[in-house]
């Protein structure tokens, strides 16, 4: 596919001046996020989590975040599901949101560890009944018959008319963040990437060369 070395596209993003006016990251990424929304960026909230068990060997999948608390980013998974098992080798993760349509992406690097029971059944609860039955009946990451076999326990809980309740396995992370990049693409390549760095309680903001 020699074609591939031919495909460029001019980026014109807003810029992101040397006074930006944040000294907190987390408001940052919020302004961003709201903005990828009201832009009716694809699935503004899905990320990409990087997660490395004790191999060393990296991991990535696309999760939906659903919260930012307390300066944490937070999303619901299956505890036994691969990164579930990498997660609890080796607690720290990367998060990546990319934003085409604004030509824009953030990366966060941090440690991650589990939510309460409390706020992992309020979540489960709120979601849609269809989800939360699979929710139940899937063993996330783990080989299974077939779709049908899928549809079948699927369908079966559907039938049973039973309220579906949290899987022990299922339930919140966050992660608290130790840096964040924010990446905005700009005209010739000169993209501005701006990185806040935890130090203590406080963060270091430093501009970084394209």
């Amino acid at each position: 596919m020699d074609n591939l070395q031919k495909l460029r596209r001019e980026y014109s993003g807003k810029p992101i001046l040397d006074n930006h006016g944040f000294e907190n990251p987390i408001e940052f990424f919020e302004q961003w996020l709201t903005e990828a929304i009201n832009s009716d960026c694809m699935e503004p909230n899905a990320m990409n989590v990087a997660t490395a068990g004790i191999d060393a060997k990296p991991h990535s999948r696309i999760v939906l975040l659903k919260g930012v608390e307390e300066d944490t980013f937070v999303f619901f998974t299956h505890y036994n599901s691969n990164k579930g098992l990498q997660l609890a080798e080796n607690p720290n993760a990367a998060l990546l949101f990319y934003w085409p349509e604004l030509f824009r992406q953030v990366r966060i690097e941090g440690s991650i560890a589990k939510l309460g029971t409390e706020a992992s059944e309020n979540y489960f609860k709120s979601r849609p009944l269809e989800s939360r039955i699979s929710a139940v009946v899937s063993p996330q990451s783990k080989p299974i018959p077939s779709r049908k076999w899928l549809e079948q326990q699927w369908e079966a809980i559907k039938k049973s008319k039973t309220e579906p309740s949290r899987p022990e396995e299922w339930g919140g992370y966050f992660l608290q963040p130790e840096s964040i990049e924010f990446w905005q693409g700009r005209p010739n390549r000169l993209h501005d990437r701006i990185l806040f760095s935890k130090t203590g309680k406080s963060w270091t903001i430093n501009r970084l060369a394209p």
